[in-house]
């Protein structure tokens, strides 16, 4: 165990799919875990999702790096016995099925714990293991509508918005990772097995945090928190402003050399200023589109104003302070014909080629070495093999 590999020794198998659940696998992986990832013959769904590069795509890569891929077919009877065999050291275990789903397969908590008796079973659902939502489907645009997100994301027009980022279950994934390592950190002085429900909603909703208990208190939505404040454009782009306290709107009017409004006490606390947000905006506007945003941006950075010019991924990849400060990795992965680029881990070293957390398995890459670990002779697993239970990578 070190501070770069805290989860040594951890053994973790992921039944998982999607994102929420392999992203959380992911990070134990990262963090030194040894995360066998369980997929049937055609393997994970987000394997196809979106372009293909062999059997990877965005998602399959981010989801997955650093693990082993353990191929079984769940449907035959050969398959689930060798399953059992894998768990019954296991330190965690994690699913993302609907619930009622996993027991069908025969690996219900109650199943599991029975094999594993000191597991932290986790259940990544859309909308948590009961109510009576809970064997809906659900992925992250139905959880940004239903919890709320969308609706507070409307355009100018009025019209909610889904955030094309993944960010309900990227959020949700990075809460049942933290989840887990409390729990394991419990284990030392609690071996009995924990049982984790993590569901979708729950991180859409811890997402929006602030603005949700603001508006439970209020009974209304919040006002705006701060003007001016948003998105401007200008004579290129867009750029993000924002301006909170009373010396950033003192700044703010030197820049536009608005006197009056720089001696007009009402507009000195930024309530004044959201009464009258209207008449600053239909002020300001006009006078954002006369300039481009690197004029803007370098003007209020000079003078220390909170800006950003809105960059798409591309232009923020080759940004020099993203680069400089470490935030991405090239690696070469299988299928690819070229090294793409992935993100370093928060808090670890960055990932360089041949690293064993560097790379994201193809399925059944790891099938053979899983079931030699776990007690299965040759002849075993040439059974499991010739059945079509278990598969290997072709490649």
């Amino acid at each position: 165990m070190s501070f770069e590999r805290p989860y040594e020794g951890i053994k973790v198998v992921d039944l998982s799919q999607g994102i929420a659940g392999p992203y959380c696998a992911m990070l134990l992986a990262q963090w030194g875990a040894d995360v066998i990832k369980v997929e049937p013959p055609v393997g994970d769904w987000t394997r196809i999702l979106g372009p293909r590069y062999g059997e990877h795509t965005a998602f399959s890569l981010i989801g997955n790096i650093g693990k082993r891929s353990l191929c079984l077919d769940l449907k035959q009877d050969e398959a689930k016995a060798a399953l059992k065999r894998v768990l019954k050291d296991a330190d965690v275990f994690l699913e993302g099925f609907r619930p009622g789903v996993i027991d069908r397969l025969g690996f219900g908590y109650e199943v599991v714990k029975e094999i594993a008796p000191s597991v932290v079973y986790v259940s990544i659902s859309g909308y948590g293991q009961t109510g009576p939502l809970s064997r809906q489907p659900a992925m992250d645009p139905v959880l940004q509508a239903f919890t709320g997100f969308m609706h507070a994301n409307r355009g100018a027009d009025g019209v909610p918005l889904r955030t094309q980022p993944i960010i309900v279950d990227m959020t949700t994934s990075m809460f049942a990772h933290q989840a887990i390592a409390a729990a394991l950190y419990a284990k030392r002085d609690d071996p009995s097995p924990r049982f984790l429900d993590i569901s979708l909603m729950q991180g859409a909703a811890h997402l929006q945090g602030v603005r949700m208990t603001s508006t439970l208190q209020e009974g209304q939505e919040p006002p705006p928190g701060s003007t001016p404040g948003g998105v401007y454009r200008c004579s290129d782009g867009y750029l993000q402003v924002l301006i909170l306290q009373e010396r950033d709107w003192l700044t703010f009017c030197d820049a536009f050399g608005f006197d009056d409004w720089k001696a007009e006490e009402k507009y000195r606390p930024n309530a004044g200023r959201v009464a009258d947000i209207d008449l600053i905006n239909a002020r300001i506007i006009p006078i954002f589109k006369s300039k481009t945003t690197a004029e803007w941006n370098g003007l209020f950075s000079e003078k220390g104003l909170m800006n950003e010019v809105i960059n798409d991924y591309l232009e923020f990849a080759d940004h020099p302070h993203p680069n400089a400060t470490g935030l991405f990795a090239k690696l070469p992965q299988p299928g690819y014909p070229e090294p793409t680029t992935l993100l370093n881990i928060p808090g670890l070293p960055a990932l360089e080629p041949g690293m064993e957390r560097a790379k994201a398995p193809v399925i059944g890459s790891d099938t053979a070495a899983i079931l030699a670990e776990n007690g299965f002779t040759a002849d075993e697993a040439a059974a499991l093999l010739a059945s079509g239970a278990a598969k290997e990578a072709t490649a």
